[in-house]
């Protein structure tokens, strides 16, 4: 009896193995959203790390997360290592690509809880409200990540965290855009201010 139980299940892993073998190789989970302001500005929120805190959906997760910068100040070469929780673990991203205002890629490296590597691609578009801003990330699957999207849904657990965070570069996007607007506003005030002509003082 105990000898049929156990070809039993091994069987059933065999049927398993099989199935999650069939599953596909890779993944690409993608989110967009319309943000305030030209594409300068969501692209200066994502090409600079240090930004990277306005609106990252995983930046507030562990309000002791160790971060890490090197490589260039912002753009290619721009690095950004963090180690956290369990819910933030520990991994780098490296900007790989930069288009001024157009498009970024990011090398995506996880350590923990598990080593894994994708690619991360962000694109602006102008709109007629604001940047049109999508977010995609790519990668391969393993045998493990392909067992474990049979119980949970990647697209919707990480497209989730994406729409999160789009929404937060809409907040960001919005104030820098504000900021500018009022800037410049005061700047042509104090213009016209300079060049108005001098009122005479009344004779007595």
């Amino acid at each position: 009896m105990l000898k049929k139980i156990s070809m039993g299940v091994v069987a059933a892993l065999v049927l398993f193995a099989g199935f999650v073998a069939t599953r596909p190789d890779t993944f690409t989970v993608t989110r967009s959203a319309t943000v305030p302001g030209s594409p300068d500005i969501a692209f200066g929120l994502v090409n600079d790390f240090h930004q990277w805190n306005q609106w990252s959906p995983w930046d507030q997760l562990d309000p002791n997360m160790k971060r890490t910068f090197g490589g260039a100040e912002s753009g290619v070469g721009a690095t950004y290592g963090w180690t956290g929780n369990d819910d933030v673990g520990e991994g780098q991203m490296t900007i790989q690509e930069a288009s001024a205002n157009e498009s970024i890629r990011v090398k995506l490296e996880f350590i923990k809880p598990f080593a894994s590597t994708s690619t991360t691609h962000f694109t602006f578009k102008p709109a007629s409200d604001g940047t049109s801003v999508t977010w995609t990330m790519t990668g391969d699957h393993n045998f493990i990540s392909k067992a474990m999207c049979l119980f949970m849904d990647m697209d919707k657990m990480v497209g989730k965290d994406f729409e999160k965070g789009l929404a937060s570069m809409k907040t960001a996007a919005q104030a820098e855009a504000t900021k500018r607007a009022e800037a410049e506003a005061a700047r042509k005030a104090a213009a016209e201010a300079a060049t108005a002509p001098a009122v005479a003082a009344p004779t007595p």
